[in-house]
């Protein structure tokens, strides 16, 4: 199969790309070599090398720089995914978009399903969603919440530098969402490609907690005094985030489980993975 993967250098990307066959024929493309927002280098590279699918993990994910830089977030998560889309369409690939829980505005009381109407309230949801209007209905859209991985920067890693430490912390408590491994989100995008199944799906591991209780978990794991987290509200923070985080960040994998698939671990699991990863 042969297979464009964008954003190959990230830390999902670069989960998928350990995890294709070496049957597969893959393109792995990612900035400064490929700049998918100009559109003739998205279509000549799509029209030339002609996959059958597209593994489109490349954004602008800086939350807070995309209030800042709205128009860099609108190019790399909209426009560039319509100029992929364009080339897809010319050469019948199929593609896989990853797309984020920002798209909601965390008010629902209870998990949020595929159906449920998206209402971002920051830059970064909302050029995200531009993305998902880009993907025709016999494509894939995947959104994902709080993904850690061995590789790049994700809240594992910032907890582990902090355990060295001695001072006490403090994470926000009223912030839920369903922390997720890129060990195992990579096979369900891949798995999404493979048989190109069509729709939305919320992919995520299993267990919701807040951030604070993340964090607890992740110092207990790592031998870590747990104790010398203290919980707080987002409305505690000082200085207050650039954008507004959804308070519920839940994502229910209804789609994927009524579609017959293997429901996904709960975090713990590959937490305990990655953890023995980074710690040897």
């Amino acid at each position: 199969m042969r297979i464009l993967l964008t954003g190959a250098r990230g830390q999902l990307g670069t989960d998928i790309a350990l995890r294709l066959s070496d049957r597969d024929e893959v393109l792995a493309v990612d900035l400064p070599e490929f700049d998918l927002t100009d559109r003739d280098t998205s279509l000549g590279m799509v029209t030339q090398f002609s996959p059958d699918v597209i593994l489109h993990c490349a954004a602008f994910t800086a939350v807070d720089r995309c209030e800042a830089e709205p128009e860099t977030a609108w190019r790399a998560n909209a426009l560039a995914t319509r100029f992929l889309a364009d080339g897809a369409r010319r050469v019948g690939a199929h593609v896989v978009y990853i797309s984020t829980d920002y798209v909601f505005d965390g008010t629902k009381a209870g998990p949020y399903l595929e159906w449920d109407r998206p209402n971002p309230q920051s830059v970064y949801g909302r050029s995200k969603l531009g993305g998902e209007m880009e993907i025709d209905p016999n494509w894939s859209v995947v959104r994902t919440s709080w993904v850690c991985g061995e590789h790049g920067h994700n809240m594992v890693k910032t907890l582990l530098s902090l355990g060295e430490g001695t001072k006490p912390l403090s994470f926000v408590d009223d912030q839920l969402g369903h922390p997720t491994f890129t060990s195992d989100l990579a096979g369900m995008a891949i798995k999404l490609g493979r048989e190109r199944v069509p729709g939305t799906f919320h992919c995520t591991n299993q267990g919701a907690v807040s951030w604070y209780q993340f964090a607890r978990t992740v110092f207990d794991l790592a031998g870590f005094d747990p104790e010398r987290i203290s919980p707080i509200m987002t409305t505690d923070l000082d200085p207050p985030r650039p954008a507004p985080r959804p308070a519920n960040s839940v994502l229910d994998n209804f789609a994927w489980r009524h579609h017959g698939f293997v429901e996904s671990r709960h975090y713990t699991e590959p937490l305990r993975e990655l953890l023995a990863a980074l710690q040897g």
